[in-house]
């Protein structure tokens, strides 16, 4: 799960036992059984103009978070990439009823604050405050959403400082890695292919064009409300009835999922003198609606996905390539994709490439032994159980489901689903979805000092690096 995108880390504590200043050697203890996780019955409604809110009782501190995620981001945007951001940017600007600084007293004074976020499918304006505020917070939420200023006032300075991130981001190799995979996978004609607009089309922006985005695509039907903490929920209901019940339904929701593109290619970035060579690994794969993505979840995190994953413990501990190498999952709606990243050294690019899909071959040709299975299993479940401890994140996975159309039960199920996983399935998995004739290389790095390395790699010819 995007995964519109969390990282998790998990810190590992070594005792030694020592006696008259020699260690003993002690058998550890067997891992103990994962925590269960069972969420409360939510309580769903729908309004008459579309929208829907989850209501949900959870945790004992005195606290409510809320979440209005309405379906509309830069995918709505089209070609006009950022625009979506400018928006929701502006919209932190104050209402036509308040301006910024009366929006950021009238959250403090109920105990909290408010902000908005953007990514490619979704606005979320959100708010934690005292559990008593809740219906407060609500209508302070809707009228961002449904009265948003948009002032021109702020257009340039906003713009300015979208601009500052953009050239920040640019600048980094990952973002060029990920820009490259993206466009390769999702093409440029689809938002998901374009992450980044140029400085010129961000610097034409204008509120107007803000304003005109906002009117097209917020309404109650592309609006979900989640409310999750200690809150009273007769008094919460009305407040959602109140606030948002006279809300236009406004447009349906948009869907537009890319075709994916399936075949290999290899994209080389010239970055030279570049000390590191920053490389993604990666290819289509199902998405989270499909039966197969828990188990491929499972699949990620042996093969590089955890910190004992079997690729981090060959190229970081064992070769010394690189000092963080990850896999991982990434999805939207009805889309996913599987990558490995790393920033290798310049001088072990192709090393670090050949390790990588030695690891992939080797689990597509053996199952994985029990116990190393199991050790990723409660690496997970451990994960997801602490993951899913605060009411900011019981949102996350609830829109998660939603999103993706999964069952009612999902997150009541997923540890038992996680533990089901058999390492022949993981190998399965491997087999199936990992073929390396379709993986998609691309490399930012000196390709001086690259080049020459790749032309040694079986896999790869010598049209790919011209």
């Amino acid at each position: 799960m995007n995964a519109n995108n969390r990282s998790f880390v998990l810190a590992c504590l070594t005792l030694t036992s020592t006696a008259f200043g020699q260690a003993q050697p002690a058998e550890p203890p067997a891992p103990g059984a994962p925590r269960e996780f069972r969420l409360p019955q939510p309580t769903k409604i729908e309004l008459g103009n579309g929208m829907r809110a989850t209501l949900v009782e959870y945790g004992s501190l005195p606290k409510v978070t809320v979440q209005l995620v309405v379906r509309s981001g830069e995918l709505n945007a089209g070609e006009q990439t950022w625009l979506a951001q400018l928006t929701g940017e502006l919209m932190q600007e104050g209402t036509q009823q308040h301006g910024a600084s009366e929006v950021a007293d009238l959250a403090a004074a109920l105990g909290g604050q408010v902000s908005v976020t953007v990514n490619l499918d979704t606005t979320t304006i959100s708010g934690d405050v005292l559990a008593e505020n809740a219906p407060q917070l609500i209508a302070l939420i809707g009228e961002i959403a449904r009265t948003p200023a948009l002032p021109e006032s702020e257009a340039e300075r906003v713009r300015g400082d979208l601009l500052r991130a953009l050239t920040v981001a640019k600048s980094q190799a990952q973002a060029q890695a990920r820009e490259a995979f993206a466009r390769h996978v999702y093409g440029a004609s689809h938002p998901y292919g374009r992450p980044y607009p140029s400085e010129e089309q961000l610097a034409s922006y204008s509120a107007e064009d803000a304003r005109v985005f906002h009117d097209a695509n917020f309404g109650a039907q592309r609006s979900h409300l989640y409310v999750a903490g200690k809150f009273d929920a007769a008094a919460v209901k009305g407040a959602i009835d109140s606030v948002f019940g006279d809300w236009q339904s406004g447009p349906a929701i948009l869907v537009d999922v890319p075709q994916t593109v399936a075949t290999r290619a290899v994209v080389l970035l010239d970055r030279p003198g570049a000390p590191q060579s920053t490389v993604i690994l990666g290819l289509v794969v199902v998405d989270p609606s499909n039966r197969d993505y828990v188990p491929l979840q499972v699949m990620n995190s042996l093969l590089g996905g955890s910190f004992g994953s079997r690729i981090t413990a060959n190229i970081r501990e064992n070769k010394g390539y690189t000092y963080s190498p990850r896999s991982e999952l990434n999805n939207n709606y009805k889309v996913a994709t599987w990558a490995e990243l790393a920033d290798v050294t310049s001088e072990h690019t192709a090393d670090s490439l050949a390790e990588i899909v030695a690891e992939i071959s080797r689990l597509k040709a053996e199952p994985p032994p029990a116990e190393e299975l199991q050790g990723i299993k409660n690496y997970m479940s451990g994960v997801f159980v602490l993951g899913n401890s605060d009411r900011g994140s019981i949102i996350s996975v609830l829109r998660y489901a939603d999103l993706h159309g999964l069952a009612d039960d999902y997150l009541n199920t997923y540890l038992q689903r996680v533990a089901a996983v058999t390492p022949e399935e993981v190998s399965r998995l491997a087999a199936e979805y990992l073929p390396t004739d379709t993986l998609t290389l691309v490399v930012v790095g000196d390709l001086k000092t690259v080049k020459p390395q790749l032309a040694g790699l079986d896999w790869i010819s010598e049209s790919d690096l011209n």
